[in-house]
């Protein structure tokens, strides 16, 4: 960047450079060519005063310019100048009548064939006659003069060195702050995020980089930890099954004639739907946190919470306060996970009853779960939602869930742009999820 920078700006310097002397050249070249127009006018008119007094002679040893021709009114040549002797005639026009000078530039004048010349005409009065006096010149070229050209050159090539210089160094100090988060994240690992890059102490973009940077970095450590929690938690719980299931297959074959084979057969099914049950809570996990977005389509909330209801065999008496015509925007069948979940979680701990209210509030749809348990202590409320966690004897996931529900069901609600939590109740625990509802609902 460095370089591409540097070459940008001194590019853009040298085409100003160049726009600049040619502006320079275009107006002293026009200034040296009327200086040089007005020298040539001032030595014919000093020519036409020494023909008024006869004292111009044939040939003109030093006129001060390139040629002079002076015609008389009969148009032959009475006086030339050494450098033309013999020559033609340089010219033919003439000035107009309102004036007595007029002057052209000149490259085919058959008196300086191969070069361009300003010729100045003079008209005078001479001896009763209209005489022409043609002095000729050098045209400027288009740089004026060699050291002109050579100073503007040398002005322009150092002021786009300076301009290369000083870019690079100015990039280069604004771009170390970059190099050091560079290098930082290049010795970062997946095994070791707890280093951070250096945040420049000046306010700029730079600044807001290396600030997010290290908010990434803090997300993804915080993310790789709770994968490392999970990938270990998950381990342990796919164990206890499989242990449970090689226990009772080898207890069986170490006493294979005595076995109850039937019994053992049960234990492996429950065993099974244990490893089940897990393995399909952790694909729905896997699922919820690609962060994909759910299907939307309107969602009747009480219609969807009694076809579920129906559909499950109960083991406790479960009470409806189901209120009609509350929609939500969402996917069907995620939404009934997360009311099955929830449902599940209660039965586990209710002793007699459970509660599914719908209703809608503050412009939400409000699902309820109710059980008449023990409940769930204040400040240990948001810790069943967290994966695999366990609590006490009375709500631990060893009673038949996988300590997943929760936590799926609450990654539910916030993909629906909602919330799950658990609030006060006199008896039991009141889980109660929160979804907007659908635009004209």
């Amino acid at each position: 960047m460095r370089i591409r920078l540097t070459v940008l700006a001194s590019a853009v310097m040298a085409l100003l450079c160049a726009v600049a002397v040619l502006l320079v050249l275009g107006v002293l070249h026009g200034t040296a060519e009327r200086y040089k127009i007005d020298e040539i006018s001032a030595n014919a008119v000093r020519l036409a005063y020494q023909a008024k007094r006869d004292r111009l002679p044939p040939v003109l040893l030093d006129p001060g310019v390139a040629g002079v021709q002076v015609i008389d009114n009969s148009g032959k040549i009475v006086s030339v100048s050494d450098t033309l002797v013999g020559r033609p005639r340089m010219a033919a026009f003439r000035p107009e009548l309102t004036t007595p000078e007029t002057s052209k530039v000149m490259c085919d004048s058959p008196a300086f064939p191969d070069r361009c010349m300003i010729i100045v005409a003079f008209r005078f009065h001479n001896d009763g006659g209209l005489w022409t006096i043609y002095a000729a010149d050098d045209t400027v070229p288009w740089y004026v003069n060699g050291p002109l050209l050579a100073a503007l050159l040398g002005g322009s090539l150092l002021l786009i060195m300076l301009t290369a210089l000083g870019t690079y160094q100015t990039v280069r100090k604004a771009l170390m702050p970059v190099e050091a988060i560079t290098s930082k994240l290049a010795r970062i690992t997946a095994t070791d995020l707890s280093q951070r890059v250096p945040v420049p102490k000046y306010h700029d973009e730079i600044r807001r980089l290396a600030e997010t940077a290290n908010q990434t970095l803090d997300r993804a450590e915080a993310a790789v930890e709770r994968q490392r929690r999970f990938a270990s938690d998950a381990s342990h719980d796919l164990r206890s099954p499989l242990t449970a299931m090689r226990t009772e297959i080898e207890e069986a074959l170490l006493h294979s004639e005595e076995a109850d084979w039937p019994a053992t057969g049960h234990a492996l099914l429950a065993s099974c739907d244990r490893l089940q049950a897990l393995v399909t809570d952790l694909l729905q996990l896997a699922q919820l946190d690609s962060a994909a977005p759910p299907p939307c389509e309107p969602v009747d909330l009480g219609t969807l919470v009694a076809r579920e209801l129906d559909r499950r065999s109960r083991k406790v008496e479960v009470v409806r306060h189901l209120e009609p015509r509350v929609v939500v925007v969402g996917d069907r069948l995620a939404l009934a996970r997360l009311l099955n979940n929830l449902l599940d979680n209660a039965e586990r701990h209710a002793v007699s009853r459970i509660t599914v209210t719908v209703r809608r509030e503050d412009g939400k749809g409000v699902l309820e779960a109710l059980d008449d348990g023990a409940g769930i202590p204040p400040d240990q409320r948001e810790l069943v939602f967290q994966r695999f966690t366990r609590l006490d004897a009375a709500r631990t996931k060893d009673a038949g869930g996988t300590g997943l529900g929760l936590s799926i069901a609450r990654q539910i609600a916030q993909a629906h742009k909602g919330t799950l939590t658990i609030e006060d109740s006199d008896q039991g625990a009141r889980f109660v999820a929160r979804i907007p509802l659908a635009p004209g609902h």
